[in-house]
């Protein structure tokens, strides 16, 4: 292995040890009474969007990595910016002043936080799907898409309760879920398909083969942090009843998940590339 690819690497597994410690800070303060420190909601999607940075620069090589980032940050602030200025997306709501400075009408830590959650979702919708049809079909693509923006969505159908109430974001007339419109899930639905659907076409035109199945404990971190993430939510969720939610809807897409990077790659596939030729 290269040495720079191995720096590359050791940053990654750093990022992830230090995003596994924060959450075991966040339950010790919570089931012990200690008083650990851990990041807020912007050092934990800085941190999170660093790794899921140089993983995907890792195994798809930077122009890549930086092409999915840029794509996520450029479509999702376009949805926010058009949500937050009519209502139209998502439902009728605003950002409050803890989310930092903004862009137009969009914290710019939002961008951000889609993308980690984006490269998260997409690794365990792989993992879903290991080994099923060809990474290049148009089948296989589609399938991609659709069940990583349904894994996303899981996420926020957990997420977005809580962090409405903290004031993070406030909808203004209210909703169905938990105080959410349901429209906002069929945003999130179509922000995410555009979203992917944009990234499969880069990755493309920037050439290589899109790894079809995902072999080991490293290709599967982001899995293994949005397990993370949903056993947070099930044990230290903002709203108790969010506990049937995060245990059957994100639990159990985390599960699957993590069940299949444990038992390996479908022994009767044939032996496939598990990465992007390196740039």
């Amino acid at each position: 292995m290269p040495a720079s690819r191995s720096v590359l690497r050791g940053l990654v597994w750093l990022l992830f040890v230090l995003l596994a410690l924060r959450f075991a800070a966040l339950w010790a303060d919570a089931f012990a009474g200690t008083s650990l420190p851990f990041p807020g909601s912007i050092g934990f999607t800085l941190l999170f969007t660093a790794f899921s940075v140089l993983h995907a620069a890792s195994l798809l090589g930077w122009r890549r990595s930086l092409a999915f980032l840029l794509v996520c940050a450029v479509v999702s602030w376009c949805f926010e910016e058009v949500g937050v200025s009519t209502g139209l997306v998502y439902g009728a709501y605003h950002y409050g002043e803890q989310l930092g400075p903004k862009l137009g009408k969009v914290p710019l830590i939002i961008p951000l936080a889609w993308f980690m959650m984006v490269y998260a979702s997409w690794t365990v919708a792989r993992l879903l799907l290991d080994g099923a049809g060809s990474s290049t079909s148009g089948v296989g693509t589609a399938a991609r898409i659709v069940t990583a923006a349904m894994v996303m969505t899981a996420w926020d159908s957990v997420m977005d309760p809580g962090m409405a109430r903290s004031g993070a974001w406030t909808w203004e007339q209210g909703g169905a879920y938990f105080g959410v419109p349901l429209q906002n899930f069929v945003g999130w639905l179509a922000t995410t398909v555009t979203v992917y659907a944009l990234a499969e076409l880069l990755f493309r035109r920037l050439g290589g083969r899109l790894p079809l199945v995902i072999a080991g404990v490293y290709a599967g971190l982001p899995a293994i942090l949005y397990a993370l993430v949903a056993a947070d939510r099930l044990l230290l969720p903002g709203l108790p009843e969010l506990r049937v939610v995060a245990a059957f809807g994100m639990g159990f897409v985390a599960l699957l998940a993590i069940l299949r990077l444990a038992l390996g790659p479908p022994a009767a596939l044939p032996p496939r590339h598990s990465s992007f030729e390196q740039e």
